[in-house]
């Protein structure tokens, strides 16, 4: 499947014009659309799911005071 990337603004309600495409007459394509999402949308988005984006603020480290010992016990 060959990809085309291209982006452009809709000038009409409900509307898409797109040229200068790289396909001829004839041709079947697979439309996609996306609506780009910036980065302050995103984070926008997760807050209103309630979702905290920093799970482990505020929490206690973990702490090792042997970290080679073995983490099972060895079986007879």
């Amino acid at each position: 499947m060959n990809a085309h990337k291209i982006e452009t603004a809709l000038t009409e309600d409900g509307t898409l014009v797109l040229k200068g495409l790289p396909f001829h007459a004839g041709d079947v394509v697979e439309v996609i659309i996306l609506q780009p999402q910036t980065a302050q949308h995103q984070i926008k988005s997760l807050e209103t799911q309630n979702t905290n984006l920093y799970p482990l603020q505020n929490t206690q480290p973990y702490r090792y005071d042997d970290p080679t010992e073995p983490v099972a016990l060895e079986e007879d």
